[in-house]
């Protein structure tokens, strides 16, 4: 029996479910073994604020270590770059939507007007700082919390929209018809996929793992966090990016952005299948070399 530890909210279950239903598959018993996070318990601190770096996932990484999980399951865009030492990924599971979404109060008609001043709720200094690039006239609040807490204190507040991802509302049923797909925000890294992990030592569950591995995804969501990882960025950074795989090769896209919105340089790539492994670290170079430096030296200060 494979214990899988989770966060206990609804989208974290869902994840933890869809591990496990996939274990079964293979002839694996799994139960799931919820753990709350310390993310979840501090709801009003803005995530760039609480050092975010692993803040949904430390308290898994520790029941890991301690032995009282074998494997967690993760929303991959929370997991810090680097992993904490004795803990690797063993799986990620196959990607759902990548994209970011405004769930709407009113008319959608004033989103058609850069110019139009907007009153958005998000707590993500990268849905802040891409939404600014395109409508300065913007002023925020911080959203926290489950995915329905978030709808119910949009429904009872005097925001004009809140920016959700769009993979969390979708697989748990609650996306919205008041809903626009923000085609031109890039997501987060690795935004939208599933990502499992072990201990460094623990054959069984690694064997296990590797027979539920999405190759695919896994290539593309490691060219975006080598990308991240080469401009140096965390989750509280304004550095967005997405590798979508095609049949003979994958296209990137990535950017960073300052916080304000006033300034954006954006990056394109194509690798074949062969490159995955220095295709991200490749992409930052380039956007470091054509202007992306000064953006990151002004983010560092």
């Amino acid at each position: 029996m494979i214990r899988i530890g989770t966060r206990d909210s609804r989208l974290a279950l869902w994840q933890a479910t869809l591990v496990q239903h996939a274990l079964k598959e293979i002839g694996i018993d799994a139960e799931l073994v919820p753990v709350k996070s310390e993310g979840d318990l501090d709801l009003v601190t803005p995530l760039y604020e609480m050092g975010v770096q692993g803040v949904f996932t430390r308290t898994l990484d520790a029941a890991l270590l301690n032995d009282r999980i074998d494997i967690a399951v993760h929303s991959m865009k929370d997991v810090p770059t680097q992993l904490p030492q004795g803990i690797v990924q063993c799986a990620v599971m196959e990607r759902g939507f990548t994209e970011d979404v405004l769930v709407y109060r009113g008319n959608a008609d004033r989103f058609a007007v850069q110019e139009t001043p907007l009153f958005i709720a998000t707590s993500s200094i990268r849905r802040k700082a891409q939404w600014l690039h395109r409508y300065p006239n913007t002023r925020f609040d911080n959203l926290r919390g489950n995915m329905q807490t978030r709808l119910d204190k949009l429904a009872s507040s005097d925001w004009d929209g809140a920016v959700f991802a769009r993979a969390g509302l979708d697989r748990i049923g609650l996306l919205p018809d008041q809903h626009m797909v923000l085609d031109w925000m890039l997501p987060a890294p690795a935004q939208g996929a599933v990502m499992v992990v072990c201990r460094e030592d623990d054959a069984v569950a690694r064997a296990a793992g590797e027979k539920i591995n999405d190759e695919l995804t896994a290539a593309c969501v490691q060219i975006e966090r080598d990308f991240l990882r080469g401009l140096m960025g965390g989750c509280a950074t304004p550095i967005s990016a997405l590798a979508q795989h095609h049949f003979s090769h994958i296209s990137f896209t990535g950017n960073v952005c300052l916080p304000d919105g006033s300034d954006l340089l954006e990056v394109s790539c194509t690798f074949g299948l062969d490159e995955v492994a220095e295709a991200g670290f490749t992409a930052a170079e380039k956007l470091l070399a054509n202007g992306g430096r000064r953006l990151v030296e002004k983010l560092k200060a």
